[in-house]
């Protein structure tokens, strides 16, 4: 339905029922989560793109935050996520001006990870994917739980965290099975254990 639609759901019930929960599970989830941008991603759909471990974007892609131009502030976690990918002077300007901004622009100011071609941007996000996929993902889970703690811990708990996550990531099948492959100079056969 149309947010303007009087019989429709409220801003409200639009953000916190449909928008936010995407957001806390992309955070929260145990495991990577790549977003390959391929088109315009605006005001919410850029700042749920941005709320993922790793984004890439198709060269002809581009970012707007658009919500100054029809009177709302950015949602879907975009005030907390953009200031800490880019910084706030930087944040600030495309959250109040809602400049349109290209993926290689959004590349260099490090707002997603990378542009791809257009021509081989859907193989390369897959082959992205893929290869996530077959790596240590319990690894993988204990770096991402450590990086979403980084922003509110102090020097001294951030190293308690990593001390204890290291610890458990030692405890894996995939170390185990990456120490064995490096010694015995082969490719690691991971299984997520």
């Amino acid at each position: 339905q149309e947010v303007t639609d009087p019989n429709g759901p409220s801003l409200t019930e639009i953000i916190s029922s449909g928008y936010n929960p995407i957001v806390l599970k992309i955070r929260s989830i145990g495991k990577p989560v790549v977003c390959a941008v391929n088109g315009v991603a605006a005001g919410a759909g850029a700042n749920i793109a941005l709320s993922c471990d790793i984004t890439v974007a198709a060269g002809s892609a581009s970012f707007t935050q658009a919500f100054s131009k029809i009177g709302l502030i950015p949602d879907s976690g975009g005030t907390w996520t953009l200031p800490r990918l880019i910084g706030m002077q930087r944040a600030t300007a495309l959250m109040m001006l809602s400049d349109k901004i290209t993926a290689l622009e959004a590349a260099a100011m490090g707002m997603i990870w990378k542009t791809f071609p257009d021509d081989s941007f859907a193989q390369e996000s897959l082959q992205l994917a893929e290869t996530l996929a077959q790596m240590p993902t319990k690894g993988l889970a204990y770096t991402k739980q450590a990086l979403n703690r980084s922003f509110s811990n102090d020097l001294n708990t951030q190293l308690a965290l990593e001390d204890q996550l290291q610890t458990a990531a030692g405890q894996t099948h995939d170390y185990k099975e990456g120490v064995a492959a490096f010694l015995e100079k082969r490719k690691p056969r991971f299984k997520g254990q």
